[in-house]
């Protein structure tokens, strides 16, 4: 059974005097000691995803789902406090922004002692009990490599530079040893040196504490050589997810290989100074959704069957929502099917 289920997730935003569908039908899993990557360009949704998974959305967001499972709990129809004590213990968030996350008016020693989970502690005198808390705290600051905790410790968040408050973030994250992990572009702006310690950690984290890693990223490189599974998202639908070597070596969707047709470093042959392959169009608005597939504006394989949203198909582990995918060039039609 997996860890985390998420079955046609759907979310709904009200603007206005309408409801705008921001996800459609959304679905993954990420099972015990698994690194599923999530991916797909700004806009397609990857942060609802994450929120809806938490209960961070506001009360006027619908949340439409077959199921939101963790570890057999569903997670939609729970109180606010058991999806809170999950959420505190099981499942740790790094988000985005790690400025805005922190509290701006409580320094960092005390932000970090406050996510260790009490259970951590031995009892003894208060003192004591600051000491280990202490003691963790630079613990934890040491694995994400800040070394100069010293320095850090007694200051606000506003005082901290943008890659040192990211790391604080993982730290207390991975304070209260969950078993799921969600990273959201955790690794944005960090230099090569710090972004590779950080997944090393997850990675060395994930081999001896089987910790399961659900890692959103735009940074391609980084997601092959860390994760086994990968979803791609696109403007709210899940176009194709599947084993990260399949889909690299034959990705079904025309949007799959576009974003990795878009990355110089899978170019291997791409001469100097020759000018990047992108996918045309931008991404739409949510006021504004093509119907069907909501690529089909953009696709190069684009027919008037697009019109028809695509169901989800299966080959082995790959899984793919196209009319047309790439590959199966015989695929006639929204209602043929693809075997092997």
């Amino acid at each position: 059974m997996a860890l985390l289920e998420i079955k046609n997730l759907s979310l709904y935003i009200p603007t206005g005097t309408e409801q705008v569908k921001a996800l459609d039908k959304v679905s993954l899993t990420l099972a015990a000691g698994e690194i599923k990557a999530l991916v797909g360009e700004s806009g397609s949704g990857k942060s609802l995803i994450i929120r809806s998974i938490i209960g961070a959305l506001p009360e006027t967001w619908s949340v439409k789902a077959d199921r939101i499972t963790y570890d057999g709990q569903d997670l939609l129809n729970m109180s606010r406090n058991q999806r809170r004590q999950i959420m505190r213990r099981d499942i740790a968030v790094v988000f985005q922004e790690p400025t805005s996350a922190l509290d701006p008016s409580v320094k960092i020693s005390a932000q970090i002692q406050e996510s260790i989970p009490d259970e951590f502690i031995d009892k003894g005198f208060i003192w004591q009990r600051w000491k280990q808390r202490q003691q963790i705290s630079i613990s934890l600051m040491h694995k994400v490599g800040i070394k100069d905790h010293e320095r850090y410790l007694d200051c606000y968040p506003h005082e901290l530079p943008t890659d040192i408050s990211q790391k604080l973030m993982i730290a207390m994250a991975l304070a209260s040893e969950p078993k799921i992990l969600i990273t959201d572009d955790s690794t944005r702006g960090m230099e090569s040196t710090t972004k590779t310690q950080i997944l090393r950690l997850l990675s060395k984290l994930n081999k001896t504490k089987n910790l399961a890693v659900l890692f959103v990223s735009h940074d391609l490189l980084a997601v092959t050589n860390m994760a086994e599974t990968m979803t791609v998202l696109y403007c709210g639908q899940t176009v194709e997810s599947g084993k990260v070597k399949s889909l690299m070596k034959k990705p079904l969707h025309p949007y799959t290989k576009a974003l990795l047709d878009s990355a110089p470093s899978f170019q291997v042959s791409l001469p100097p100074k020759s000018e990047l392959i992108a996918l045309k169009g931008t991404i739409p608005t949510l006021q504004h959704l093509p119907i069907g597939c909501r690529l089909g504006p953009r696709c190069p394989n684009a027919k008037k069957e697009c019109v028809v949203t695509p169901i989800p198909r299966k080959i082995h582990e790959h899984q793919y929502s196209c009319h047309f995918p790439l590959h199966f060039p015989n695929v006639k039609g929204p209602d043929k099917e693809v075997h092997l």
